[in-house]
Formats: structure tokens, sequence, C-alpha cells
């Protein structure tokens, strides 16, 4: 454990070297106080840790029937896999290459992937962190279908050529066995059939396999003789096949709406052909054409008429229809409508052999931003309830918060509100992905992550022990009123499109307490309760920012301030929401510029409000002289003293939500005291102004009136980050607007005379400055609600290089000391409850001796961090946390039970500095910067946890603590898990006897080496994966463990097949015997006479 003494030192002395050493003031601080700290490099490790969300841009999906796991594949070459709900599990491959097709090994733990990059790879599914163990890089060859019977090792693969070529899954080594295109076909065909879109054994016979070749031509290959046994021709394209269990007919989709039946022993032309969308004509010609039906499956029952299941199909008339799902039994078709674009779509049945009656009873449709499971048991197809957390991106996330280690009672509170949310009339069956295990998390506390959304709902969900659930949603848009119609709408808005969007939130999880910022420059305050009410009229206070540069009185930072009286132009008092188009001091009339008009429209009617998060006040910045409001910067809400305070590129406010009152309206640069030495000039307002947020795009050429700020979701096409708050931006434009980025309420001394600690507010700029507000509360009780709140502006404590990004505020000890907070109450229960359960939390009021410091200040922007002692307000350590890039979000957390700054770098840089002296403890390349969503969903939190959006569906949380990253194997679910393997289907005795049934085939014989041969060495490359027993040394440290697990399943294997070859030793070797004693009895009854034996 080091120590570190606390010296003083002259403010504006800079360090020589950018870490935290500094000379001291001579007799300002007494030697022996030091601050221990605790926290070290080792305390530290970053890893990832688990995705949530809908897998981005699926294009692939599998399942196994056993053990009940479904897996998905995307473009980007991403797996995801799905098991019960909590079991969740992300891998990548390294190419980047689109997943094609998926196949799992039936209830033997590993799952094959073929990629567009033509790649095939066998994963290990038996470890928690699934690990490709071969692959197999195809060199001339396309790879276009795969196909892997049950309870086989040899998987076949088509070809863009039209040829078939066959890998042992074992060894990951081609047989030399291949279906060459030009045998397959007729020799008389003088073109090329076209790729491989389907490859299926015959369900009753191994030794029979049907190939589908895109131009209509399907072969039956007799795999044995090697040669066609029958061929199928049809005019249009092939898009899938589907077997009847029975191996007697099968189905095939074709490019125009049709399904043709053909009987195996009957190829000269279809048993039937129907058109399941299109409009039959009366003369008995063909039925028009409909779109392509993308996939057929075919799956029969015991009981009752076989399922058909088909995607795609319908007619060209219904142009702007969604897509639709067809399920065909018996008489009856039902069309299913999806919300989205249908990717693929599986059937799930009872057995996986598929020579008996499959049983259908569910289907899993994947569609491009969804995951749908449809009953197929119940009257009228009903969905299930999906107990995964694909919904993320409902909306597209605009902000995001992360906090763990919450109040214990807040996950329930949230849950029980939330659980009525729910809609109804899904499937009263559970859900079937089943398979998996939890981990064994050690980590108990809870953790809630909060998302904005750009439709204005905000989503709280449970974050605990790796797992993601959505407890509660609330949606703000319903405090407004919603324009029915284009010319309803009033031209007042300053984004063109989500005008609801959530810019950022300010949440107190010991209050409830929530205050949310938009984009069209409005403040929501709610308070939580239990119980449902209906507010008559939704209060209101509007406030006129807007940029003085006239001489300003700055306040004097000597001595106490009589409050500071409201600014003209903002209401003071709750006031009914009025219509825009009478307002009663707002101008909107086409003859002068618009003035004093909100951006939206309160609503007047009465508000019904369920319980859950209810709506206290609502905040709307307005029109100034024809300029829209700017949008809202920096956001912080204190249940204590019970005030927001925000703040934009004109000033910040500070609100008593109590009262309803607006308390200060001030231009940033009045903040300055006129004996500040970091005083600024008065500068000319810009002529236009673009509204400037960190969800916009800025750049420094000449804005005009019409350069509207993009809405949040704009820029998901542009990934190229510019920055918004940049100090280093030179343009006398930015120069000229220094916006309030950051605020801290807290406990402090507000001036260097001061002995006592009083409430206050650190306000943080883009530029870099850091000033001290004093806040001056009447007591509580009624004399709170009656008498006005104080307010002194206490000039400058600090300043750094770049926007402030975080404050906090420390004791002579180096223990945080968090912005005090009044306990949870609900606000609509009896007076007698509310007095039982408020009580505000005292902070520790610290005196400070003369000439002694007793807490620190730490402060953090985009290129350093300073530590300043108070009430001296000396800066006593400095780091330069980057001379090349900029800080995107940096977090004041609690760490192994001490504090310290995480940040994160527009370079891709993640570091950790110890508190207060500044040490750097961590700093690795974990992600560089690729797109602005990144930037705006980064967060932090406490016991080293982090998040951040890696796609618009998609949040990745990782961790910097390597206590964590220690335990993540036991915290990880296992996806795997021991099933018995269903008895196969009863041949029956006829069936035995007769030699009815299913045929059976010696691949090993036909498809081994001493067979077939070996394959061309040049066709494919095989590739040991790291997860493969060659590369098990030099596997990294983290998978360890899991890679000998997967060692020890191979082991397990391979000693399964040596038992299995023993075995078949024994039996060969008995085989002899039997043959021996067999021979000599031939030849000692060779010459005898029937009569002589």
């Amino acid at each position: 454990m080091k120590k570190f003494n606390i010296r003083k030192v002259l403010d504006g002395l800079t360090a020589v070297s950018s870490s935290s050493s500094a000379s001291a003031q001579p007799g300002t601080h007494r030697e022996n106080d030091v601050v221990q700290e605790t926290l070290q490099s080792e305390h530290f490790q970053l890893c990832k840790t688990v995705r949530h969300g809908f897998p981005y841009q699926p294009s692939s999906m599998a399942f196994d029937p056993v053990q009940k796991i479904l897996a998905v594949g995307t473009q980007t070459g991403a797996l995801r896999l799905f098991g019960r709900a909590g079991v969740e599990c992300y891998c990548q491959h390294e190419s980047g290459a689109a997943v094609i097709q998926l196949q799992f090994l039936i209830n033997e733990g590993a799952l094959v992937s073929a990629l567009a990059d033509d790649s095939i790879h066998l994963w290990n599914l038996r470890q928690k962190i699934p690990a490709i163990l071969h692959s197999l890089k195809f060199n001339r060859e396309r790879i276009t279908y795969c196909h892997l019977p049950f309870q086989s090792k040899w998987l076949y693969i088509g070809t863009e050529r039209g040829n078939i070529h066959i890998v042992n899954v074992e060894s990951f080594t081609l047989s030399g066995y291949v279906i060459m295109w030009n045998k397959a076909i007729e020799l008389s065909t003088k073109t090329h059939p076209g790729p491989v879109v389907h490859i299926s054994d015959n369900p009753m016979d191994e030794g029979k396999l049907l190939i589908g070749f895109e131009c209509g031509v399907v072969v039956l290959w007799d795999l044995k003789c090697k040669k066609a046994d029958y061929r199928y021709n049809y005019d249009e394209a092939i898009h899938s096949v589907a077997w009847h269990h029975e191996g007697k007919q099968f189905v095939c989709s074709h490019s125009d709406g049709t399904l043709t039946t053909w009987n195996v022993r009957a190829p000269a032309k279809p048993a039937q052909i129907i058109t399941p969308h299109g409009k039959q004509p009366k003369d008995g010609k063909k039925p028009e054409p409909c779109k392509p039906i993308l996939k057929v499956e075919y799956k029969t029952t015991r009981a009752g008429d076989p399922f058909m299941v088909l995607s795609g199909g319908l007619s060209y008339d219904t142009v702007g229809r969604r897509a639709c799902l067809t399920v065909m039994h018996g008489k009856s078709t039902t069309v299913l409508e999806m919300d989205y674009p249908i990717v693929d779509f599986l059937t799930l049945c009872e057995t996986p052999y598929p020579n008996d009656f499959q049983e259908p009873y569910a289907v899993v449709v994947l569609l491009e931003r969804d995951l749908v499971l449809i009953d197929l048991g119940q009257i009228g197809y009903p969905i299930f309830e999906n107990p995964y957390p694909l919904t993320i991106h409902e909306s597209p996330v605009t902000c995001c918060e992360y906090f763990a280690d919450c109040p214990a009672e807040l996950i329930p509170a949230l849950y029980s509100i939330g659980s009525r949310q729910k809609r109804q009339g899904y499937s009263k069956k559970e859900w079937p992905i089943s398979g998996g295990n939890w981990g064994q998390g050690t980590q108990s506390y809870p953790e809630i992550i909060i998302t904005g959304h750009a439709d204005g709902s905000i989503k709280f969900w449970d974050a605990s022990a790796l797992m993601l659930q959505v407890l509660y949603k609330l949606k703000t848009a319903k405090v407004f009123e919603r324009a029915r119609g284009k010319e309803e709408k009033p031209n007042t808005d300053i984004v063109e499109e989500d005008p609801f969007a959530i810019q950022t939130l300010s949440w107190c999880p010991e209050s409830r307490m929530l205050c949310v910022a938009g984009v069209s420059a409005h403040v929501i305050i709610y308070r939580f309760s239990k119980q449902e009410v209906t507010t008559e009229v939704v209060q209101l206070l509007e406030v006129r920012m807007q940029c003085e540069f006239s001489d300003v009185d700055s306040p004097d930072p000597g001595g106490e301030q009589t409050p500071t009286l409201p600014t003209p132009g903002a209401s003071s008092s709750p006031q009914e929401a009025e219509p825009p188009t009478q307002p009663t001091t707002g101008s909107n009339s086409s003859d002068g510029p618009r003035d004093n008009i909100p951006c939206l429209q309160v609503r007047s009617s009465p508000l019904k409000q369920s319980p859950g998060y209810q709506v206290e006040l609502v905040i709307q910045l307005v029109w100034v002289s024809g300029e829209p409001p700017q949008q809202i910067t920096s956001l912080a809400i204190n249940s204590s003293y019970g005030l927001v305070v925000f703040g934009n590129s004109n000033g910040l406010a500070v609100v008593d939500y109590l009262q309803k009152t607006l308390l200060l309206n001030m231009g940033t640069s009045e903040l300055y005291s006129p004996s500040d030495p970091y005083q600024r000039q008065p500068h000319s307002p810009r002529k236009a102004r673009q509204p400037s947020g960190a969800v916009c795009d800025s750049n420094d050429g000449p804005n005009t009136s019409e350069d509207r700020c993009k809405s949040p979701t704009s820029d998901a096409k542009d990934n190229s980050f510019s920055r918004s708050r940049s100090s280093s931006v030179t343009s006398i434009d930015r120069e000229s607007r220094e916006a309030i980025s950051a605020f801290y309420f807290c406990e402090s001394f507000p001036r260097k005379t001061d002995s006592l600690v009083s409430p206050c507010v650190l306000v943080g700029t883009t530029q870099g400055s850091v000033m001290m507000v004093a806040l001056s509360l009447p007591p509580g009780g009624d004399q709170r609600l009656q008498q006005p709140v104080g307010i002194s502006s206490c000039g400058t404590l600090a300043r750094l290089k770049g926007g402030i990004l975080t404050m906090a505020l420390l004791d002579a000890a180096g223990t945080l000391l968090p912005p005090s907070y009044e306990s949870w109450y609900d606000p609509n229960a009896s007076d007698e409850e509310k007095e039982k359960s408020r009580k505000r939390r005292p902070a520790s009021p610290p005196t400070s001796q003369e000439g002694q410091d007793s807490q620190f200040a730490v402060l953090c922007s985009e290129k350093q961090a300073k530590v300043v002692a108070l009430p001296s307000q000396t800066r006593i350590y400095k780091h330069n946390i980057t001379e090349t890039s900029f800080v995107l979000r940096a977090d004041v957390v609690q760490m192994a039970g001490t504090n310290c700054i995480a940040c994160f770098c527009a370079n891709g840089h993640i570091m950790t500095l110890s508190l207060p002296s500044l040490r750097p403890l961590l700093d690795m390349n974990y992600l560089p910067l690729t797109d602005m969503r990144i930037a705006r969903t980064f967060c932090f939190s406490n016991m080293g946890q982090a998040l951040y959006l890696t796609s618009s569906t998609e949040i990745q949380r990782i961790t910097y603590s390597q206590e964590t990253c220690d335990n993540l194997q036991e915290m990880l679910s296992e996806l795997f898990t021991p099933v018995e393997t269903p008895e196969a289907p009863n041949r029956g005795f006829f069936k035995g006897l007769f030699g009815g049934g299913a045929q059976s085939l010696d691949r090993e014989d036909l498809f081994g080496e001493t067979t077939a041969g070996k394959a061309s060495r040049s066709l494919a490359q095989h590739i040991p994966g790291p997860g493969n027993m060659e590369g098990m040394k030099g596997a990294a440290s983290g998978v360890v463990g899991d890679l000998a697990r997967a060692r020890i399943a191979l082991d397990e294997r391979g000693q399964k097949l040596g038992e299995l070859e023993e075995r078949t030793a024994a039996m060969m070797s008995s085989a002899e015997s039997f043959s021996k004693h067999a021979h000599d009895m031939m030849l000692k009854y060779k010459d005898k006479k029937w009569y002589q034996l």
C-alpha cells in the first residue's frame, strides 16, 4: 500500500511530467496529512463480458432439437447462441465474412458455420466461451449450401460450380469422393445447371442424396453406385426442397411462387403443382405468377394433416404488403404478417430423426430486426412471449446510463410496475428454446441500465449477474400533443424528425427522481409513485434563454448575495399549457419572427398517469426573436435540495421543482466574476445558430439558418466522427459559444474564506472552466415551499484544457462525497406515510480549520485531470490524459472499496487514474472510435463495469476489473448440458422382415481414404483453430480453463472412439474364431454321407 503526501502547489504551476508530482507551498499542509491509496494496476484488467440485444444484420439460423439451443449468424461474421432466458453467448469469426449457413452436430455440443469467404468452421460449444476447433478454406470453389445428416460425421458441401464435396467433420479433411455436376445431370443437357441450392439425404435411405440445382433440376444420386437414379425437371428456378418423412415424396419451392410435389419414382412430371397465393383462372390456364417462395418446410403429424410452412410467394399486386409466413395445414391456409422482412425460419419438431413423424410444435422466424416464435399447437397460431432482451432497438437508442450497486429495493419496485405493462394474447406454453444453464455468478449487487430512445421512450433494464431484462418503459411523449397531420404541425421544431428524442438524463436512484432532456429543448421532471393519478393540468414552466452580450454586473464573489430574481421573460410560476397558436406572450405571426414559443405543445387535456414515473413539471425553452432555443447539453437533479439545473450554449438555468419556479437564468459569461483571472470578453452572438448537443455532428464551416441539427438517429449511416465539444477547434464561431457541459451538486466551501460547508453546484464548461455556484436553502417543511432559494455565483475554481466532462468531491481521507439525497417516498401517499419515509440523507458537515484543507475537488476534461484542495482552491495534482486525442467519456467510479477516474478516449484507449494522486493505473487500446453511436452511449459504472452500443441493436458490456475477469468463467452461462439422445423410431416387425424402414449406409467405407482416395490438396486448405489440440499451448490465459475442458471433451470423444475400435476389433477376432471353427467342422464332415452324421 503506497502513501502519497498531499501537498499544495502554486495554482498554474505546470508539472514537469504529466504525472501527479508537484512541489508544495511551504507551511500549508502538515506532513502527516496523507491519503492512503489502495488501488494498484493489478486491480485492473480489460475484457468483454456479454453482449445483449438482437443480432445485428442476421443472415442465418440453426436449432439443436435435443440441446434446445438456437444459433444465429450475421452478415458481419458474428455468432449469437441462445438457450433459456438468461443463457446467451456471443462469438466472432475473425474474417468478419457473412455467415451463410449454420449446422449443429445435434447433441454433440458442436456447430459448423459456412461463411461467404468460402470457409467452414467447427465450433466447440462444450466450453463457456466457444472456440473454433478446425477451419477449412476452399480456394477454387464458392460454397453455396451445406448439409450434415443427423448422427453423421460427413458434411456435404455444394458449390457454385454445381459440384458436391464431402468433409469429415472430426478431422476436417476432404474426402476424395466428389459428385461432379456433369455426372449428376443428363449428358444431353447443354447448359450448366447453376449452383447447388439444396442437399439432403432420403429420410428412409441414407444412400440416396437429393441434389437441387438453381436452374430447376433435381437429381436423386445413388452414393454407392455413383450415378443418378432419377432426374426431375421443372421450368422454374428452385429455392428450397423438403422431404416427406417416409422418403417417397418431396416438395420444391420455385421462383414463380409455385410448390411442386414429386413422387420419388415418377420423375416425368410433378404429382401436384400449387400456387398458394396465386389467383386461379377459371379457364384452366396457369395461375398468375407470384413472388418467389424462398423456403418451404414439410412436417408430418401422427394424428392429422401435415404442416407446410413457407415464406414468400405473395402475388405481385400486393405492393407494400409486409412480409408473410404462410402455414398450410389440411385445407386451411393461414397467412401471418411480420413486422420486418423474413431472413430465415425453422420448424421446431419433437424428434431429431428425419424418418419419423415430425410432430411440429412451433416455428421460429428470424426477421431482419426481430425474432418471433409461433405456437403451432394453439388455434390462431399465437406467438410465444420472448424472454430475451431483443427490443433495445425498438426505437433507436439516443442515450445510455449504467448504474451498478443500486439500492436493493429498486429492481423489485420497477419490475412490479413494469409487469403491468405487458401485452396479452401470448401462447400459454413455455418458451421452447430452453437449453443451457445459468452461470454461478458471485456478483450479487443490483445493476440497472437506462436507455433513452428516439421516440421519447425510456427503458429501465435489470442488468444484474450478466443478464438483461426489461423492467419498465416510460413514454415521455405522452406529455405533449401529437400533431395529427402535416398541416396542423406547428413549424417550430428544431429537429425535423424524432422531436421527442431523449438527449440526456439525470437519475437519482435513492430518491427515484428522474429528469430527462429532449432534443426539442425540453426538460421533464418525474416522480415515482405506486398509485395511479390523473393530472388535470400538466405543470409547465417556459424559460427564455438567450445570449445577452451587454456589459453584465457580475456577482460579487466576496460576501453573501441576495437571491437572484428570475430573468424577465421567463415564467416564474407554473402556467397552464396553451396552444402555440394563441400564446399569451408569444408571437408566431407571419409578419415578425417567432418569439416566446416552445418547440412542442404540452397537452391541455387531463393526463392519466399509471403507476410508475409520473410528470411533476415540464420546462420548455422558447424561441427568442426568430432564433430557435439551443439544445440542452447538460443536466442534473438533486432531490435533497429540490432543484434541477440545466445548461446549453447560452448559459444555465436553475429551477426549483418544489415551488415550480425559475431561480436563475444566467449567460455563461456572467458566471465569471470581475476579479476572476479567467474572465472572458463578451462576444457578439452568432447570426445563425446550430443547436449544439452531444448527438449533433459539428463542422467548422459557416452555418445557415437552414442547417438544422440532425436527429440522433440520422448519424447511423455516417461512421465518421466529428468533434462536438473540442477545445482545439479554433473557429471564432465556436469560441464565442461556451456551452455548459457538466454539473455536480455537493456540500462544499464555495469561497476560499469559508470554514463551513454549504450546498453548492459545480459548473463545467466546454472551454474548460469550472465555476462554483453557492445555494442558500430555506429550512425544510412548509418554509421550503414558501421561502425563495438564494443563489450566488462564486467565480472560477479552476481551468483545464478541453471541455469539462465530469466532477466529484472527496473528503480529506480520499473518500467520495456523493451528492446528498432525500429517500424515496410515494408522492400520492397519505401525509403520515410521507413523513415516515421522508428522510434527507445528511451530508457530513466537515469544518475547515484555519489554513487547512478538508476536501478535494476532482475535475476531468477532454484533455486532463486535476485535483484541487478546498477551501484554499489550490491545485495539488494534475495529469495530462492525452495529447493527440481527446476523452469522450469520464466518470468517477467506485472500485475495490475506493475510487478512481475511468476514461474512454477517441483513439480507443480506456484508462483509469487513482484518486487523489491521479496515478495512471490502466491504459489499454481497446476500441478505436468507428461511429458516433459508441461516443454517445459509452458509459462507466461502479464495480469495474462499463458498456456501449456496439451496433444499433446490441449492447456490449465490458469490465475493467481484474476480479471480474478472473471470475468470468464461473459467471458465464453454459450452453451444453449432457442430454440423452432420444431413441430411434421403431422399425416394426413387418418392415424389418420385408426390408422396409430406414436403410443405413456405411459412409466411412464409402467416403474414407481407403475407398475414395485423397482429395486434391489445392482444393481447400485446413487451418487448425485456436481451440484445437495443437493450438492449446499458445492459447490466451483467459480461456485456458475452457480450452482444457475442450481438450477433455475431445479426449472423451477420442476415448469413446478408441473403445469403439476395441469393441470392433474384439468382434472381428470373434468372427475370425467362429470362421475357423466353422471351417474345421466343414473339413471334418466333408466326405461323410448324411446318414453317417
